[in-house]
């Protein structure tokens, strides 16, 4: 006999969580209705698809990932996938011609006890973990092999602006302690910010429109230990998510490659949520053509009058800027500025009221 898995509907994501978790946060004690349980437990009562979530409680895999560790063909894999969507189990999403498959957070309070009591020392668990090891392993030197092509460009880029490390410090300071629910990184290139902000956060996602691009991002952050960070391929100027799902929305150095980055900007206005922000890092104006040429920039950096102006016009209320200028004696120095607006809706805490500076 055939048993057909009834999918979960989305009012039915706060089975797994408790009314007191935080978002992002599984809870161990709620509650879970008992047809709904069957039906997970069914999904998951099968070699191979638990298998599959012993694996995906590591981070994100594809389909080929997949494959190559568990050493079978591909339509069983995808089989076997497709019961655990249905299930409510996981949640797939497109990046380019590949699918990438991942636990659906609503799950993960009842799916990890169940992995955490497994037997992860001995096989098949343990040759599933050595072969995710030589995958990853595979995949970082991938990216490093696509991201030292970029690496001239980028030395030279940053060799015009103050260090990387006097940003990242900017940033945390300007952000404060107040706590991040979910951040998103438009346009997160390598993951920087992610690798940044993803440990301060309780869920964390970075969209960028280039596979190749994710593919380091992924990579980065894998040898970070953030390998439950979500990645997405998409547009900035439309972004797959829905209104005002963020409290923390960033985008690091992403306005000057646009040709529309007021509308950039009003996209990722939308994504952030009543009381939430939004932090944007870019150059000052400045003269240097031959960015243009050497790194694709579209624009020769913002005033600082500019930005805020979009930023108001999108819809966000106070509006606080700081510039990081080389004191270095660079020939033709960029400076970077950081521009952090404050949802409209409601006012910041008081702890928050000082200015970035």
């Amino acid at each position: 006999m055939r048993i057909r898995l009834r999918p979960f509907d989305y009012e039915y994501k706060d089975i797994f969580m408790s009314s007191e978790s935080s978002p992002g946060t599984a809870s161990p004690t709620a509650s879970v209705p008992f047809a709904e349980a069957l039906a997970v437990l069914r999904a998951a009562a099968e070699e191979t698809r638990l298998r599959i979530l012993a694996l995906l409680a590591e981070g994100e895999l594809s389909v080929s990932d997949l494959t190559d560790i568990l050493g079978q063909s591909q339509p069983r894999i995808s089989r076997h996938l497709k019961l655990l969507v249905e299930s409510g189990l996981i949640e797939r999403h497109r990046e380019g011609a590949w699918a990438f498959f991942r636990l659906r957070e609503a799950a993960i309070g009842f799916v990890e006890p169940l992995i955490a009591a497994l037997k992860r020392e001995a096989p098949p668990l343990s040759e599933d973990r050595a072969r995710l090891d030589s995958v990853r392993a595979q995949r970082a030197e991938a990216a490093q092999t696509f991201f030292a092509r970029l690496a001239p460009k980028w030395d030279r880029l940053r060799s015009l602006h103050v260090p990387e490390a006097t940003v990242e410090a900017a940033v945390l300071a300007a952000l404060g302690d107040r706590p991040i629910r979910h951040v998103v990184d438009l346009g997160t290139g390598t993951g920087k910010m992610l690798a940044l902000l993803a440990p301060r956060a309780g869920r964390a996602t970075g969209l960028d429109s280039s596979h190749a691009m994710l593919s380091v991002a992924r990579a980065n952050l894998e040898q970070a230990g953030l390998s439950r960070v979500d990645l997405r391929q998409g547009d900035l100027h439309a972004p797959p998510f829905g209104r005002a799902g963020f409290d923390l929305v960033v985008l690091h150095q992403v306005l000057h490659y646009l040709d529309d980055p007021a509308r950039a900007l009003r996209e990722a206005a939308r994504l952030v949520a009543p009381g939430g922000r939004l932090l944007v890092v870019d150059f000052a104006p400045h003269s240097l053509e031959q960015l243009r040429e050497t790194q694709a920039h579209r624009r020769l950096g913002f005033s600082a009058e500019q930005v805020t102006g979009w930023l108001v016009q999108a819809g966000l209320g106070r509006v606080e800027s700081r510039h990081l200028a080389p004191d270095d004696g660079t020939e033709h120095p960029l400076t970077v500025t950081l521009w952090l607006a404050h949802d409209a809706a409601i006012r910041p805490a008081a702890q928050d009221e000082r200015a970035v500076a």
